[in-house]
């Protein structure tokens, strides 16, 4: 039995032992791979990035030829350094630590040294980097724009980090990607494939040519090119407008929810953001945390939508039958509940009725009907959420899910929002609480985005698409189904007629009488919203901001628009010009209102921003 024990142990090893063997070196491949990285360099082919148009075929951005310095940590040679370093215009503690790190990434893998120089400087480098073992130049293309505006839609190009690298296999260090807007969101589809190159080395280190005749070598291939929604022509005016104010203007088509204009200012041209100049001037743009032109404030913004939420108070009431067109509702100059602090109108006549109470936009008026919405309800907290669910369906209080990688989702308060915040059931609260809801104040907050998005519903009588950038990706008829389902808002169609007319007269006979465009029958909507800031934890108020939502023509609109003027004072007096202004340069190519051109194009609120306020500027404003 020993014996036969003793032979069935040394079997069984011997079996271990060359299964091993035979896995080693027939099935496992791991070995070979080392070897051959070892003895293989891999060089990558970038291509070029997708071209960008605009919605009309007008070209945006293309691409110009750079030539990166790149470098094999493990390749590289002893050297002169002082005269390296001099030759690429760099410091030798820059140069050591750039090595460093890339040694650190992977020694066998390249890194860039210089990036993107240009043609001439190539030209003069390309001569010599022979002498320079382990180095050589890698060309590739860069970001060539054709505008000086639409930063904030476009995005830029950056170096990949190492989180990035680490989450996508795909990059390598020394790799572009795009960064904020389109370049980000259609990342995958504008950077094409990357070709790749093997190439054999001797037990020298040299190169001898394509590993096993370029069998596993591919060509790039180029990215797609995408049309926007955009409209050039009316993206570069809004810019125009916009210069010396600071706030938003977006504009959509309200039968698909194109997004034709989305302008942020301050702004900043794109081309700042390429070459070796990129790093310097992104510095500055991020610290320039006065004007903050990276803050695309029509997606980040999040504002009081001031009395152009008044539109959607009286929806709601005629929805749910607490008050019908032809009640008049009396207001004596301001609306007084619970014995606090009045609110003040407007002077007009009274009563009146909700065409009348839009065009004139009395508060007394929306406050009465808000009332009603919550006390229909039994308790506030179910009326508060049922208000919500309705303001809800206009894509308010959450992110829109429009196709642009930034955003905020505002605010529509629920009662779980204001039970917190009156503590309850300690304290009771009532819909007197929550009363600024009414005139589009308290706690309410929205995006520019989301005040057109509700404005386009309107003009469509209670359907809308969610708002998208991109048109398609030429030479494919796919686009995302996310925006092409359609929306409907819980308010019936029949009940959105009035409140359109209130709109109407607001530029026939209302806060924007004096607004009015010659031959287009605009739909508008002016809103002033309070302006508060906390300086040493003080709470102060500044100049207000001004509003202004529309849509044209009123019937069948091809346009809708929301302006908000950061310190604009009131809603018509710039926001409502910019918006007439944007509408006629949209519908009919020109503008014959020239003396509202002149004063928006030649005014300033850069004295307003610059007012002292108890010796702090007023530019803390976020």
């Amino acid at each position: 039995m020993r014996k036969l024990l003793l032979v069935a142990i040394i079997v069984i090893t011997g079996v271990v032992f060359i299964t091993r063997l035979f896995y080693l070196q027939v099935y496992n491949t791991s070995f070979q791979k080392l070897s051959e990285n070892n003895a293989v360099k891999v060089l990558y082919d970038y291509p070029q990035r997708g071209y960008i148009f605009d919605r009309n075929g007008i070209l945006i951005v293309s691409n110009q030829p750079s030539y990166d310095v790149m470098f094999i940590p493990k390749e590289v040679k002893t050297l002169d350094t002082l005269e390296f370093c001099d030759l690429l215009k760099i410091t030798k503690e820059d140069f050591i630590s750039i090595l460093k790190k890339a040694h650190k990434y992977s020694p066998r893998l390249p890194s860039v040294l210089i990036p993107q120089l240009t043609k001439s400087e190539y030209a003069y480098l390309s001569e010599k980097m022979h002498k320079y073992q382990g180095f050589y130049i890698q060309k590739r293309s860069l970001r060539d724009y054709q505008v000086s505006h639409s930063s904030n839609v476009l995005g830029y190009i950056a170096e990949v980090n190492k989180t990035i690298i680490k989450k996508n296999p795909y990059y390598h260090m020394g790799d572009l990607i795009g960064s904020a807007g389109v370049e980000q969101q259609y990342e995958k589809v504008l950077r094409g494939i990357k070709g790749v190159k093997y190439i054999q080395k001797d037990h020298f280190n040299r190169d001898i040519g394509a590993y096993k005749k370029g069998v596993f070598d591919t060509l790039p291939i180029k990215g797609r090119d995408i049309m926007l929604t955009i409209d050039e022509t009316l993206q570069k005016y809004g810019e125009e407008l916009m210069i010396n104010k600071r706030g938003g203007i977006v504009a959509i088509e309200p039968a698909t929810g194109e997004i034709l204009a989305l302008i942020t200012a301050p702004n900043y041209d794109p081309a700042l953001l390429v070459g070796r100049e990129r790093s310097k001037n992104f510095t500055k743009l991020w610290y320039d945390t006065i004007s903050r032109p990276l803050f695309d404030r029509v997606l980040q913004g999040e504002y009081p939508p001031g009395s152009t939420f008044k539109t959607l108070i009286a929806l709601i009431g005629l929805q749910e039958k607490i008050i019908d067109t032809k009640e008049r509702i009396y207001c004596n100059g301001s609306y007084n509940y619970g014995g606090k602090k009045p609110l003040s109108c407007h002077q007009h006549i009274s009563p009146l009725s909700m065409v009348g109470a839009i065009a004139k936009s009395c508060n007394s008026y929306f406050c009465t009907v808000y009332r009603r919405i919550i006390e229909k309800y039994s308790t506030p907290q179910e009326g508060i959420d049922n208000f919500r669910r309705h303001l809800e369906s206009f894509g308010l209080g959450n992110y829109m899910g429009y196709d642009l990688p930034a955003g905020r989702p505002g605010l529509i308060p629920d009662s779980k929002f204001y039970n917190r915040w009156y503590e309850y059931p300690k304290y009771k609260w009532y819909a007197t609480a929550t009363i600024s809801n009414a005139i589009g104040q308290g706690e309410i907050v929205l995006t520019p985005m989301q005040m057109v998005n509700f404005t386009a519903a309107i003009a469509n009588r209670g359907w809308y698409y969610k708002p998208h950038i991109l048109k398609n990706v030429i030479g494919t008829d796919t686009i995302s189904k996310l925006y092409t389902e359609r929306y409907n808002t819980t308010i019936d169609k029949k009940y959105f007629e009035p409140v359109v007319q209130g709109m109407f007269d607001v530029y026939n006979k209302g806060t924007a009488s004096f607004l009015q465009i010659p031959g287009i029958e605009i739909c508008g909507k002016t809103g002033t919203s309070e302006n508060y800031i906390k300086i040493n934890g003080k709470r102060m108020q500044l100049t207000d901001h001004s509003i202004f939502v529309a849509f044209a023509p009123k019937d069948n609109p091809t346009i809708a628009i929301a302006v908000f003027i950061e310190n604009g004072y009131w809603g018509s007096r710039w926001a409502g010009r910019i918006a007439g202004l944007m509408i006629e340069k949209y519908i009919k190519g020109e503008i014959s209102r020239k003396d509202m051109e002149a004063f928006v194009l030649n005014g300033s609120l850069e004295e307003e921003y610059a007012k002292p306020y108890n010796g702090e500027p007023f530019n803390i404003n976020y």
